[in-house]
């Protein structure tokens, strides 16, 4: 621990004045066995035996263990077996953020043991949940950075691991944390169930209120049309603008300066969200108009609130939010793959977006289908804001709490 190390933390619950004491790892916990199980062994029928793989970790398969947590069967051996509240980390990661991501035992699904790159830590005298939302904090992750060895892959051993010190509260107060990060762990899951049924009706509606195989009638109609869509080229329908890049010594952090889109790192929840300035004009979007990625990940689509300068990896396209809904639709679909197919970089160019063949019904079917999707989306990212905010509560409290 370092000198500096707070001996409490900044938020504290009423009523607890102990003093946290030091502790490292290796006092709180036991090594117990790991096997060096790999994907080979997996089954696909029900054996009554699972592992936790390192790879089930960095996935979140394995996150909190619970008896109805779906892992891989595998043939069942005389093992040593996990038991409810033992911690698996993973010892090796193609990044450092990775090292040592932890899973924590609450319930047993079936006999169950730890795989391939993990480590088994017995907790002796500490919650299992205080330890495992403890390898969550920024500190953690820090000293995983500094422990951390290798070159393309990275690890971490139990030598190293144990060392990990930290300040510990009374048995009641860990208790305390726990329950409190847990009850937004649990709206965290919540909100995400919602937001991922969200997407999944989006995608039903999509599918249905657009012509499908050739067809000139969607599934799914609002009262009132019933005329065949007609099938147009996209470049006959909005006007397209091709991106050019500025030159890189142009490019600033300076927000008075004209925002940069390169990319999707410069979009989010389908918005453009300011990253990079310029100040080079090359070529224009302006506010409300479509931005679609050109180059990998090729045919995704946004908006933009803002008068920005493109650069060569994006396209701006000037139309109404049925056309934005269609290449939403696209980009579903994999229209745009038959031109990547092969090539070593996935990238259009304004002919295939210009010719690309949509269908279209009548200025007032596309305005109510529009208007639909529009409302459904500013849905889906109402949930995701919410999700967001508690995704950055909880890593409030894993900052203010522990030390």
């Amino acid at each position: 621990m370092k000198d500096n190390q707070a001996k409490y933390p900044q938020l504290r619950f009423k009523g607890f004045t102990d003093h946290w004491e030091k502790r490292t790892l290796g006092q709180t916990t036991t090594k117990a066995k790991s096997y060096s199980l790999s994907r080979d062994v997996e089954r696909d029928h029900e054996t009554g035996y699972r592992y936790i793989h390192y790879g089930d970790i960095h996935t979140g398969v394995a996150d909190i263990v619970t008896e109805h947590t779906k892992l891989p069967n595998i043939e069942p051996a005389n093992y040593d077996e996990l038991r409810v509240n033992d911690l698996v980390v993973a010892d090796a990661s193609e990044d450092y953020q990775g090292i040592a991501e932890p899973a924590v035992v609450v319930g047993l699904p079936t006999h169950l043991v730890a795989g391939l790159h993990t480590i088994t830590l017995r907790p002796s005298s500490a919650s299992s949940l205080y330890l495992y939302y403890l390898l969550h904090t920024d500190s953690f992750k820090h000293f995983g950075y500094q422990m951390g060895t290798g070159l393309k892959v990275f690890g971490i051993s139990w030598s190293n691991l144990s060392k990990f010190t930290f300040m510990i509260p009374s048995r009641p107060e860990q208790e305390m944390i726990v329950k409190l990060i847990e009850s937004v762990d649990n709206l965290i899951a919540v909100n995400q169930r919602k937001l991922a049924k969200l997407k999944e009706l989006k995608q039903g509606y999509l599918q249905k209120m657009f012509p499908q195989n050739g067809s000139k009638f969607p599934q799914l109609r609002f009262a009132g049309f019933a005329d065949a869509w007609e099938q147009r080229k996209l470049g006959e329908e909005a006007q397209l603008t091709m991106g050019q890049s500025p030159n890189s010594e142009n490019y600033t952090k300076n927000p008075d300066d004209y925002i940069l889109v390169q990319g999707n790192a410069d979009m989010k929840n389908g918005r453009v969200v300011p990253r990079v300035w310029t100040t080079q004009i090359t070529k224009k979007a302006e506010k409300s108009d479509l931005i679609l990625s050109v180059r990998a990940p090729v045919g995704d689509i946004g908006k933009t609130d803002y008068d920005v300068v493109l650069g060569r990896g994006v396209a701006a396209i000037k139309g109404n939010e049925f056309i934005f809904q269609q290449l939403g639709k696209m980009k579903l679909t994999g229209y745009w793959t038959r031109y990547s197919t092969g090539s070593t970089f996935e990238s259009i160019n304004s002919n295939d977006i210009k010719d690309a063949k949509i269908m279209v019904p009548v200025e007032e079917e596309q305005q109510k289908i529009g208007a639909f999707f529009k409302q459904l989306d500013d849905t889906i990212v109402l949930h995701q804001r919410k999700l967001e905010k508690l995704q950055e509560l909880k890593k409030g409290y894993l900052q203010k709490m522990f030390c």
